[in-house]
């Protein structure tokens, strides 16, 4: 049997060692399509700000691991698949034969349709050669633009404050991470970074990008409100997309991202998709989603690896849980953190303290949330809202106090005496 992982990421390294304990006898091949070795890309930030040199971002540190367990790494860029002779067709024009493929591409960034996006100086935050190019010009004191404040941007934001650049952050949105947080949440963010020196535009874009031919920056940003900015580096982190454009004349199904059922198989027998690259079942949402972070990433390739090798195993669905560290701010957002359509909500807001928690019920089940500051709930707020446990009278409770989760929690999931009005 020959197992072909497309993508050396975190999950397809985790699938490669899997089917390797497994299937010791199969043939492994690992494509990936950077000249480095397996790396975390969420380990980047941690390169920029020094806490960690190139070596901390490898996924593994020995040297011969990957020969060792006898897979073979593959440099180069997949440009189709070919599901009737079952083989992935490179750029250089080799074909490589599988018996069971595993897509685990990631995600790309998406590239805003902004003049001047093209010029030198202005660069993703994703690989490691953009942080190597990143690098060379954050200096301390360097004046560093950010094009997005969502998940990712908020993740690189941190980085940059910590190089000592003079960062502003330009973000479309009313708010801060728009897609994780509600507006209380968000601006709380806000508030947050304008406090440790970070300048913050929402509600706002970048209309164009010129070389600054007057100024003492090399760069200048022109804002949707009339302003100009002047740079030494503009980072564009509006966004990510699942990797997949490859697959635009192939059998295999997808909508966002690729269609994957509990075992992570696709549409096509024989070819499983994991992580960012994948849509799967959120029970939550109750429809599919892209759930675009490693833990999920893990479980995913995880289970497909298990499948590929012959040993059953389902992926229960995945839920929308993001949590977020921003400048020392933890802030969490998990399952329909916006509500739902005629669902009750509740919201305490310590303004001061920069503590926030907004829940959200469906009938008496919770079924999303928003956090700042609460980060000794996390753990029952995930299991509240994945359990889809009713809470009974434990609702009535939430509504009045919704710091009270640990007496929710015990009573709800352990079956105990349901509360009551005295």
């Amino acid at each position: 049997m020959q197992h072909v992982i497309i993508g050396n990421g975190p999950a397809g390294v985790i699938a490669a060692e899997t089917i390797r304990k497994h299937a010791a006898g199969d043939s492994i091949v690992l494509i990936g399509d950077e000249p480095e070795r397996p790396y975390s890309r969420m380990a980047i930030p941690y390169l920029l700000h020094g806490s960690i040199d190139e070596r901390g971002t490898w996924l593994r540190k020995e040297e011969n691991h990957f020969e060792r367990l006898r897979v073979q790494q593959v440099r180069g860029r997949v440009m189709r698949i070919d599901t009737g002779t079952r083989q992935a067709v490179l750029e250089d024009g080799a074909l490589i034969p599988y018996d069971r493929l595993l897509i685990a591409t990631g995600s790309v960034p998406a590239r805003p349709p902004v003049p001047g996006i093209e010029l030198d100086g202005v660069r993703n935050c994703w690989t490691l050669e953009d942080a190597r190019a990143i690098l060379e010009r954050a200096a301390p004191g360097a004046r560093v633009l950010q094009m997005g404040a969502g998940f990712i941007g908020c993740i690189i934001l941190e980085a940059l404050a910590m190089r000592g650049v003079q960062l502003t952050v330009v973000e479309m949105g009313e708010r801060m991470v728009p897609r994780m947080m509600g507006d209380a949440a968000g601006n709380m963010i806000r508030r947050w970074c304008e406090g440790k020196g970070v300048a913050v535009h929402t509600g706002t874009r970048v209309d164009a990008i010129e070389r600054n031919l007057s100024g003492s920056s090399p760069l200048l940003a022109r804002l949707s409100d009339g302003s100009t900015l002047e740079a030494d580096l503009i980072i564009s982190a509006t966004g990510v997309k699942p990797n997949i454009g490859f697959l635009q004349e192939s059998p295999i199904k997808c909508l966002q991202g690729i269609l994957v059922d509990e075992t992570m198989q696709t549409s096509v027998p024989g070819v499983y998709a994991a992580g960012d690259c994948a849509e799967a079942y959120d029970p939550i949402l109750d429809q599919t989603i892209v759930s675009a972070i490693q833990p999920n990433a893990a479980d995913q390739a995880y289970c497909a690896a298990m499948n590929m090798a012959g040993r059953h195993a389902v992926q229960r669905g995945v839920t929308q849980i993001n949590v977020l560290d921003t400048l020392g701010l933890i802030s969490t957002s998990f399952g329909r953190w916006h509500g739902v359509p005629g669902g009750d909500h509740v919201e305490l807001t310590d303004e001061a303290a920069f503590r926030h928690v907004r829940l959200e019920f469906d009938g008496d089940v919770l079924v999303g949330a928003n956090a700042i500051g609460f980060t000794e709930h996390v753990g029952l707020l995930r299991g509240l809202i994945e359990s889809r446990v009713k809470l009974g009278g434990w609702k009535q409770a939430l509504l009045a106090n919704p710091l009270c989760l640990p007496e929710a929690y015990i009573a709800s999931t352990r079956k105990q005496p349901e509360w009551r009005h005295p």
